[in-house]
């Protein structure tokens, strides 16, 4: 089978089904809720009632899944009416089809598809592969179980979700899992513990705990952004993390986005703890008249945000209940609205470079289902995108339906260490929110005019970014940014004062040293402060005391040279300026 997307999605579709057929054979009494494609894979959820599945059922059902491939079954497709496929789910239990034919006949259908592969039929709207013996030996694994709600509901009951892998080839399938398993080795989560950057705990379940080198870090990456963001005219402003019902009605979130958001009262009156900056910056926007020859007005906020996330989804960094965005939001007239989405494309794609990101994916992200503001605004916001990565000469590819809820954006899916794509950066154009909050300025003329604001997050969130970064790096961040940039190794008791002098001149000129004077061999200290990823590791004995010279170790380097300290501490603060 050849490995065009599409035809890849039809063969992990069928697979789908296939694993689906197989699990039936195994417990017979299950029910079948559904079993999308996704990314390298698919998924089936079911309900076992009281029976009990594990991971080491994956043999077992991977044996039958070969059964079903080797004896060839035709994929036979049916249409049936409606009413038919409730009276017959009904008569089978099914109640998690017969819930979906139910919504289904609510919008109008009147016939629906089921796909027969042997003695398994399922609802299934297709396509698939024309037989079960169009699989490739060794393609395809079953790699996971999970707990998942039905239709994501946390009121739902919680059902059994299988995950399997497909690729095209055998070999593809190996190439994945080698990956796969170089990322569990690089796992943030893991790394993260190793290095004492952060801890999660069941007291703030999706809310990340900081420790002091993971603060280093995530101000490093602050201060960067910051002096970033100085040099392209950013004004910074701090908003509250709390703010009145009206603000969100205002801003469409109450009826848009109010499944992803806390609330509070005080004082009898509705509150919402922020889950984006946004109206805030209108609001501050608003606090003066704005003439034409002040535009663009540029805002950034290092802006902490709450969104409500179901904990089945809540994965260490990636996914959190609490983040800080590098946001930043735009507002300029519709003649400068072209150079303002360039300022940040070009913005977006430097800083990705300085971080090892060279290789990206960029999208334009269109209007979805819940939306604020008029087609008029949407078509013109999203051709202000396109006209841009044209005239820049960048591929894009268009998600459908996945823009916010206020305007279309820009999306930077950026490839790792490891050749996984991260999606990043936003751009977002919106002429809907300044309009709402009666956000003006006066134009050349005299009259007063609506800004268009841009919103423009480039790290995204940072805890997020942060995670990615552990993963990228392997944990081996570069100079700049690790928390400890040099260890400092005696090697005797009657070398400790030295090297306390020693971390003493390297704290005077900003360098963030660490010292091992512990009682163990240098043999010892060195594995320790490998472990830990430093990237510099100086020995001191009695050589270096009486000398101007250090015994220099750099990481993933087994040798060590002998280096003049002025001339070591001057290296090494021109590399951390520059960010090497």
């Amino acid at each position: 089978m050849s490995n065009k997307k599409i035809d890849l999605e039809i063969y992990r579709h069928s697979l789908s089904h296939i694993m689906a057929a197989a699990v039936k054979k195994l417990w017979p009494k299950i029910k079948f809720a559904i079993g999308p494609v996704i990314e390298n894979g698919f998924y089936y959820d079911f309900d076992f009632g009281g029976a009990k599945i594990n991971d080491s059922d994956f043999e077992k059902i991977e044996k039958e899944m070969e059964k079903i491939i080797r004896a060839d079954y035709k994929f036979k497709k049916s249409a049936v009416k409606i009413a038919e496929a409730i009276k017959k789910e009904k008569k089978e239990g099914q109640i998690y089809k017969v819930e979906l034919l139910v919504g289904l006949k609510k919008e109008g259908k009147q016939e629906v598809s089921y796909y027969e592969l042997e003695n398994f039929i399922d609802l299934c709207r297709g396509p698939h592969i024309e037989s079960s013996a169009k699989i490739s030996a060794g393609s395809y694994k079953i790699i996971k179980l999970a707990g998942a709600y039905w239709r994501g509901n946390e009121k739902n009951k919680m059902l059994t979700r299988i995950y399997g892998i497909a690729f095209g080839s055998k070999e593809e399938l190996a190439e994945y899992l080698k990956i796969a398993a170089e990322a569990e080795k690089r796992d943030h989560r893991k790394i993260g513990k190793e290095l004492d950057l952060f801890s999660l705990h069941d007291e703030g379940i999706g809310f990340p705990f900081w420790h002091p080198n993971g603060m280093v870090i995530f101000n490093e990456l602050t201060d960067y952004i910051r002096e970033e963001n100085r040099k392209r005219g950013y004004g910074e402003v701090k908003t509250p993390a709390i703010l009145r019902k009206d603000l969100w009605v205002t801003s469409g979130h109450w009826d848009k986005f109010k499944e992803n958001m806390y609330f509070t009262e005080i004082e009898g009156l509705e509150y919402s703890v922020k889950p984006m900056n946004c109206p805030g910056g209108v609001l501050i926007y608003n606090e003066k008249i704005h003439s034409y020859r002040d535009l663009p007005i540029r805002y950034s906020e290092f802006g902490y945000v709450h969104r409500h996330e179901l904990s089945g989804v809540l994965h260490g960094l990636f996914r959190v209940r609490a983040f800080t965005q590098d946001d930043a939001h735009s507002f300029c007239a519709p003649e400068q609205l072209n150079n303002e989405i360039i300022e940040m494309v070009d913005y977006a794609i430097a800083i990705y470079s300085a971080f090892g990101f060279d290789e990206y994916e960029i999208f334009i992200a269109t209007k979805p289902e819940k939306y604020i503001g008029d087609e008029n605004a949407w078509e013109k916001a999203t051709e202000a995108l396109k006209k841009v990565l044209e005239q820049k000469n960048l591929n894009y590819k268009i998600k459908e339906g996945e823009g916010a809820f206020y305007g279309p954006k820009i999306e930077f899916n950026v490839k790792d260490a490891l050749r996984r794509n991260w999606q990043l950066g936003t751009i977002q154009v919106d002429f809907s929110m300044p309009a709402r909050f009666g956000a003006d300025y006066i134009d050349n003329k005299g009259n007063k005019n609506t800004p268009v604001m841009v919103h423009r997050a480039i790290l995204g969130s940072l805890e997020r970014f942060i995670g990615i970064l552990i993963e990228h790096y392997a944990g081996a961040f570069p100079l700049w940014l690790a928390p400890t940039q040099i260890e400092i190794l005696s090697v005797g008791e009657s070398h400790i004062d030295f090297c306390k002098k020693l971390a003493e001149e390297f704290k005077n000129n900003n360098i963030r040293s660490e010292i091992d004077c512990g009682n163990e061999t240098v043999g010892n200290k060195i594995r320790k402060a490998v472990a830990k990823k430093t990237p510099y590791i100086l020995v001191v004995g009695d050589k270096e005391i009486n000398s101007d010279k250090l015994a220099v170790r750099e990481r993933g380097s087994k040798e060590t040279r002998e280096i003049i300290k002025n001339e070591f501490i001057a290296d090494l603060k021109k590399k951390i300026k520059n960010k090497e």
